[in-house]
């Protein structure tokens, strides 16, 4: 059996599809982090930042994702996490999320110069980390866990999760 060669765009063609997504994680002395409230979905809270587009990395995308919704040109620090979600049962590829440091500021800071772009957001506050089980999704608030012990150790953490429903994700290690 002889093996198959393709072409360049036919092995590109074969290779799996995927999404990626990236987040600031911007905080405060006290280890609160700024959540934002989206105009949409099931009322949960999330961090700034969202998709990347075509062509952008996710230092770009957060950037830009960060001064789409907060009005404030926040360049990311190091990164803190990245969290791979595998492919769901309704068929969404897998999703590479990328958090990076957003940066130490204070109340005052935040008071004048956060500006809530177009009306894809609602609110923000800085949140502590009990708030962040009653507010985030719970794959949001391990997330967000883990970043925070990633600022706290100077590390890098890479999380697998996994979905077993709709609305629970399960960390692997």
């Amino acid at each position: 059996m002889s093996p198959t060669h393709l072409s360049p765009a036919e092995y590109d063609a074969s290779l799996p599809r995927h999404i990626a997504g990236a987040g600031a994680i911007i905080h405060d002395i006290a280890g609160r982090i700024l959540l934002v409230r989206p105009s949409y979905g099931d009322g949960t809270w999330e961090i700034p930042g969202g998709a990347l587009d075509t062509g952008e990395n996710p230092l770009q995308a957060v950037r830009r994702e960060v001064r789409e919704e907060l009005g404030i040109d926040l360049p990311p620090g190091r990164l803190l996490a990245v969290d791979r979600v595998p492919e769901q049962a309704d068929g969404r590829p897998p999703l590479a999320n990328y958090l990076f440091d957003g940066g130490l500021v204070t109340e005052d800071e935040t008071q004048t110069r956060i500006r809530l772009g177009h009306d894809e957001l609602t609110a923000w506050q800085l949140a502590t980390p009990d708030q962040w089980d009653t507010l985030l999704a719970p794959h949001m608030a391990r997330r967000l866990h883990a970043c925070s012990r990633a600022l706290t150790e100077g590390t890098t953490v890479y999380r697998r999760s996994r979905r077993t429903d709709p609305g629970r994700c399960r960390t692997g290690p």
